[in-house]
């Protein structure tokens, strides 16, 4: 007789609009308005939006401009980013009650690797159910979960009964469930990817899973074989307590669109001051640097250069993204100035996760 197939427990916890929630939490009188977190009616771009502003269209990376333009009553605040961070300091402490194996994707959401847990509970579904239950008594917010046997199926569950709730899809249940699926469901699926599938035929899961593997490699290179996997289950990524940083960056959209090169140097200095603070607390270096330039038009351009040596010193990243800024002419005024480094030092013995503060 068989042994029975030993699968994984892995729970996807996600933070139901953390940012906005947050603020909902710490000012009553927010509650059950339309709110959005960064940006405002006149600049800026939107980090976080309440499902009372979502109803509306309003999403985050949206222009505050259009997003009141879609919610005439919305409101917006300044982002808080300590708050945030203390705040999900007290639900990654929940999460290792249970666990060691917690991946943080960032600061409002997580894998936990549950197959072996603290609790001896050989139900992911009801450690789930415990820990979303904890987080809105000792923390006072909500969050959705997804359970699977893998990562990609667990996150793509969290998302189907948003807000506060969680979805099992139990071994069996697998591929009817990505089968079901829209395609731009699938995580790791975007708007392009999304587009051009439709193009093919692709409109669900079952349209993806009736396509080879070489029909898939000729139409989307590399990825092909990946869509192939996923919609049969197959992903074999463990949860990595400790993933590995691969880029550091800063940025700020300013109050008056900038037109010159020499206030521009002014900003990049300041960024780059900022970049280094970060790359020295945790000891990361790194050789390719990036300058993020969004112009007034909203359209956004990427210039970016890969040194022979590892750096993490302001005055030579300063140097390299003045370098860059001089590259060609701006062709419009400039409301937003990033640098980022990657291709960073794999020389750190102690990784970190990073969790980076964007100005608004």
């Amino acid at each position: 007789m068989a042994e029975p197939i030993s699968y994984r427990k892995i729970i996807h916890i996600d933070m139901d609009a953390f940012y906005a929630s947050v603020e909902q939490m710490d000012n009553p009188e927010l509650k059950g308005k339309p709110l959005a977190v960064g940006g405002s009616e006149t600049r800026g771009v939107v980090s976080a939006a309440s499902y009372e502003a979502r109803k509306f269209g309003v999403r985050s990376a949206m222009s505050g401009v259009q997003a009141k333009r879609n919610c005439p009553d919305l409101i917006f605040v300044r982002p808080r980013f300590d708050r945030y961070k203390e705040i999900s300091k007290q639900i990654r402490k929940i999460f290792h009650d249970y666990t060691d194996l917690v991946e943080p994707l960032s600061l409002d959401e997580a894998y936990l690797d549950v197959t072996q847990n603290k609790k001896g509970n050989p139900s992911a579904s009801l450690i789930a159910q415990e820990i979303r239950k904890r987080i809105f008594e000792e923390v006072g917010i909500t969050a959705s979960a997804g359970i699977s046997v893998n990562k990609f199926v667990a996150k793509v569950a969290s998302d189907y009964n948003k807000p506060n709730g969680q979805k099992t899809v139990n071994p069996e249940e697998v591929e009817p469930f990505l089968e079901n699926l829209d395609i731009k469901k699938f995580y790791g699926v975007g708007k392009v990817t999304a587009d051009r599938m439709y193009h093919l035929g692709i409109f669900t899961g079952k349209d993806l899973k009736s396509k080879s593997a070489e029909f898939l490699e000729e139409h989307f290179n590399k990825s092909g074989l990946y869509y192939y996997n996923i919609v049969r289950g197959i992903h074999n990524s463990q949860v990595k307590p400790n993933r590995i940083t691969k880029s550091v960056a800063a940025e700020h959209t300013f109050n008056e669109n900038l037109t010159s090169e020499i206030f521009m140097i002014e900003k990049l200095e300041r960024i780059a001051s900022e970049l280094e603070n970060r790359l020295k607390k945790y000891n990361i270096s790194g050789k390719t640097i990036t300058l993020k330039i969004k112009y007034s038009d909203f359209t956004t351009q990427t210039r970016s250069k890969t040194l022979p040596y590892f750096i993490s010193d302001k005055g030579l990243i300063l140097e390299t993204a003045k370098e860059l800024l001089y590259q060609e002419r701006m062709k419009e005024s400039v409301r937003l100035l990033g640098i980022s480094l990657n291709n960073l030092n794999t020389e750190i013995k102690k990784t970190v996760v990073v969790q980076l503060r964007f100005e608004f």
